[in-house]
């Protein structure tokens, strides 16, 4: 009895990580490839049209999010349970910029509160601040926008085959 349920559990914790690292791993690649989009088209608004650097990057974040959302979705979290385009996407959104007021939060304290005016001071603080954000996000986003899918119970075997006492004093 024990060594059934220890391959069970040994099974049940490799599938468990599996998972995990292929929504890490799906996570990681939409996430760089959101990041090039964004990359693009902050340069390319800025550089090719009358966009100041304000609105290129209002323009490049929302596009580049909104990659990530569809990438998330039909990737990433793809096994997970639907709840929603609107729904989801409003959560995303919520999330994304919570976490980037935390970002600016943690770079405007380093350069303000610290007094650091070092380019490479406020870069480790920047990069700091997108590892802090991305395991928020991670997090954030299997909770609350692609939840897991509820796993229904079935019923006993022996109760939906078994015929009752009626049925068969009946026959």
């Amino acid at each position: 009895m024990i060594v059934p349920l220890a391959a069970t559990l040994r099974r049940q914790a490799r599938s468990a990580w599996h998972l995990v690292v292929t929504e890490l791993s799906g996570f990681g690649v939409v996430g760089g490839l959101a990041f090039l989009v964004d990359l693009g088209v902050f340069q390319w608004l800025y550089t090719s049209t009358s966009a100041g650097a304000v609105l290129a990057k209002l323009v490049s974040t929302i596009v580049s999010s909104t990659v990530a959302y569809v990438g998330h979705r039909y990737w990433s979290f793809s096994h997970r349970a639907r709840t929603g385009v609107r729904r989801e996407y409003v959560i995303f959104s919520i999330i994304n910029a919570i976490t980037l007021l935390i970002s600016l939060g943690i770079v405007a304290f380093v350069r303000h509160g610290l007094d650091q005016e070092s380019a490479l001071i406020l870069q480790i603080a920047n990069v700091g601040s997108i590892a802090v954000t991305t395991v928020i996000r991670y997090l954030a986003y299997r909770q609350w926008v692609f939840p897991a899918a509820e796993k229904v119970t079935p019923a006993p075997v022996s109760a939906a085959v078994a015929p009752s006492a009626e049925s068969r004093s009946a026959a």
